[in-house]
């Protein structure tokens, strides 16, 4: 089988042959059929993300395909189960193992492309919005990169919980990906007083923001009293500043959001979260958006687009 690894932190990850062992006791293989990509995965290439494995290690967080066998002991999903599974790495390969705890079967009606890049997005924003933030509807919320991966879902489940939803996000193209994912409000992220234009629209009770840097600590100066701010991630490569003495004195609440972190802190919130968001997606309530899709073979392609932050949606590789 084929897997795009990183063998040495002195060397950029490459598709190499690998070849897999059965699967152990509370295991099944899966053949997989498309990943999702994330911003974690540069991190890991680059050793700061906070659960980089040891090398040599095959790339992907987050994967769909269809069970193949099951290791010793292992109950279920059954072979030949269409299924997602948040793996933490591994997805960027033709096959592999993986906990069976981690495999969630696909509702009829989503197909890989879709699942592959389904959990780590629309489970962000629906355990940072409803069970973080406790959003509620006739609220403003505020998403920073409205048009990027979990950015869009943010936007979608805010418009399903009722909220008011300012997306900002760089030009009319990007935009416009938000507003038919359910935007009232579109402002470009690089007005040169991003926090004057969020005042102007009535102001902000949440603040979803995926992008930090100079965005985040602008979009934060437009929250009302009460109001709480989401650290979701850092797209722009660092940090908001945030004035601490605000959150005092407008009684703020600030919250980070590390949805992985979750099947250690609160697994049945993960669990209950993505079991409403996908019997949302079988009612046809969600529109998942893949921006863009690469064999496994241009798997670095891939990879580049989502640093450059060109696409918008997901980006997905698959491996057919």
């Amino acid at each position: 089988m084929r897997a795009f690894q990183m063998i040495s932190p002195k060397t950029a990850p490459a598709l190499v042959p690998l070849r897999l062992p059965p699967p152990g006791p509370g295991e099944l293989r899966v053949r997989i059929a498309a990943c999702g990509l994330n911003f974690a995965d540069l991190l890991m290439i680059s050793g700061r993300y906070q659960d980089t494995p040891p090398l040599p290690f095959t790339l992907g967080m987050e994967l769909s395909g269809t069970v193949e066998t099951l290791g010793p002991g292992t109950t279920g999903p059954a072979p030949g189960t269409r299924v997602a599974v948040f793996a933490g790495r591994g997805g960027l390969a033709d096959a592999g193992n993986f906990e069976a705890s981690r495999a969630i079967p696909l509702p009829d009606n989503m197909n890989f492309e879709t699942a592959a890049g389904f959990q780590i997005a629309y489970g962000t924003s629906h355990v940072a919005l409803a069970y973080r933030a406790a959003l509620q509807p006739a609220e403003t919320l505020v998403v920073l990169g409205a048009a990027g991966g979990v950015g869009l879902t943010a936007v979608e489940i805010g418009k399903k919980m009722g909220a008011r939803v300012i997306a900002c996000a760089r030009g009319a193209d990007r935009l416009e990906v938000a507003r038919k994912a359910g935007a009232d409000v579109l402002l470009d992220s690089e007005t040169p007083d991003l926090r004057g234009a969020i005042k102007a629209e009535g102001g902000a009770d949440v603040i979803y923001d995926a992008i930090g840097g100079a965005t985040g600590s602008a979009a934060f100066g437009a929250l009302h009293t009460g109001g709480r701010f989401l650290v979701v991630g850092f797209a722009s490569g660092s940090p908001p500043e945030v004035p601490l003495n605000h959150l005092l004195v407008k009684n703020i609440a600030l919250h980070g959001l590390y949805w992985g972190g979750y099947l250690a802190l609160a697994p049945n919130v993960m669990r209950d979260s993505l079991q409403t968001l996908l019997g949302w997606y079988a009612k046809g309530a969600l529109a998942p958006h893949v921006g863009a899709q690469f064999p496994l073979e241009r798997a670095a392609e891939a990879l580049e687009m989502l640093r450059a932050r060109r696409s918008t949606g997901k980006i997905v590789v698959t491996m057919a």
